[in-house]
């Protein structure tokens, strides 16, 4: 992957999962071996999120129907304002979100029920989206 150019609005990809928000008991609870997820782990608790197909059974609390888009291609960790552009932009328009980084990129999460109207608003403002238009295990 290369760096994304200062000077321009990333571009937005889709996931095409449904996501769930999870906190798990113990790190032994966790699907590591399935699909596609982030963990996160300090003293007071261990959080997951997950594919909804994948929740382990032992969770302390549960959010299901969640989306997720990603910034296309890897942040420099010099670049500032990319995260809170996007995020500036679903909260003129009072949508939600729950982020998660890696090393490489910004994932973040939008209830179900706001995803598309996100991505139009996105769209709105200059961002460039593309990906899954449908959710995985959706019929056509």
């Amino acid at each position: 992957m290369q760096c994304l150019d200062p000077g321009r609005k990333p571009k937005l990809r889709r996931l095409p999962f449904r996501l769930s928000i999870c906190k798990v008991l113990s790190v032994a609870d966790l699907p590591t071996e399935q699909g596609f997820f982030f963990i996160g782990r300090t003293e007071e608790e261990i959080s997951l999120v997950c594919e909804t197909a994948h929740v382990p059974e032992r969770v302390t609390a549960r959010e299901d129907g969640w989306r997720c888009f990603r910034v296309e291609g890897s942040l420099d960790f010099s670049l500032t304002g990319i995260l809170s552009g996007i995020s500036g932009v679903l909260a003129e328009n009072a949508i939600g979100i729950f982020a998660v980084s890696t090393y490489n990129t910004d994932y973040i999460l939008v209830r179900g029920e706001n995803f598309e109207q996100a991505m139009s608003v996105l769209e709105q403002a200059g961002y460039e989206t593309s990906g899954a238009d449908r959710e995985k295990g959706d019929e056509p």
